[in-house]
């Protein structure tokens, strides 16, 4: 039997170069516009390879998306139109 060898989509690379570590600022759950950047078109949260934020931030950004969609700041799911 052969094995079955899946081909896989590399993505573009990110520059790694954490905004927050550059800028010296903390990710917020007030902040909406800044989290926006972090969210993908379905509301799902992305990945650090995808945004380029270090391990840390990273952490704390999740955090904040998941605070703010708690306080109905940002929404859980958002639907295709």
């Amino acid at each position: 039997m052969r094995k079955v060898v899946r081909k896989t989509r590399k993505k573009a690379p990110v520059a790694r170069k954490c905004p927050f570590c550059i800028n010296k600022f903390e990710p917020d759950y007030k902040d909406i516009d800044g989290l926006k950047r972090y969210v993908s078109d379905r509301g799902k949260i992305v990945g650090s390879m995808l945004t380029g934020i270090c391990k840390k931030h990273q952490s704390r950004v999740a955090k904040a998306v998941k605070r703010a969609r708690y306080l109905a700041l940002f929404p859980f799911v958002i639907r295709p139109q």
